[in-house]
């Protein structure tokens, strides 16, 4: 066995807390001094130095809570703006769209409206165009008559060898006339 326990066995009359005591070489009142000396660091470090070290944990304890919120405040806050920004953007594109289709109704509508102005202005052409024509065929055919009228005179005074009084031309320019006609 070990021989320290075979002394304290030994010894086994008094205080047991003593004995060892004595045995390590303790001195009470050098020790009782420590531990109050100890007490007096332990209290002056409490009251100055750990309450304002867990003061300022707390503190930053709090500070990171606030970080953490605001962050998550944060999160939700460009969830909604993100979600806004989706909503308006699809407001836009239909509104774009509608814009569009707007547009191309309208122009579908300047379109019909030109395009029956053209066909206005080109039955209007046409008319013109018939009216000229039929009033150019009305005098050439107006000259026609006449000038054969005339020829029908000439011939007609030249073959008979007479001449004809202005109501024997006249008659036969009508008469002429009529057959040219019909």
């Amino acid at each position: 066995m070990d021989k320290s326990l075979i002394i304290l066995a030994e010894a086994g009359g008094g205080n047991p807390v003593t004995d060892v005591a004595e045995r390590f070489g303790v001195d009470t009142a050098h020790l009782v001094s420590n531990i109050i000396s100890f007490l007096i660091v332990c209290a002056l470090l409490y009251f100055f130095a750990y309450k304002r070290v867990l003061a300022m944990l707390e503190e930053r304890r709090q500070r990171i809570a606030e970080g953490l919120a605001n962050a998550e405040k944060i999160k939700q806050e460009l969830a909604r703006t993100e979600q806004l920004r989706q909503e308006a953007m699809t407001q836009a594109n239909a509104q774009a769209s509608k814009l569009i289709e707007e547009a191309r109704e309208s122009a579908a509508k300047v379109q019909e409206r030109e395009t029956q102005k053209a066909i206005a202005a080109a039955e209007q052409i046409i008319s013109k165009a018939r009216e000229a024509a039929a009033q150019d065929h009305a005098r050439m055919l107006a000259e026609l008559k006449r000038e054969v009228g005339r020829l029908v005179v000439q011939t007609t005074a030249t073959v008979t060898g007479k001449i004809l009084t202005p109501d024997d031309q006249r008659r036969l320019a009508e008469e002429t006339a009529k057959q040219v006609t019909a």
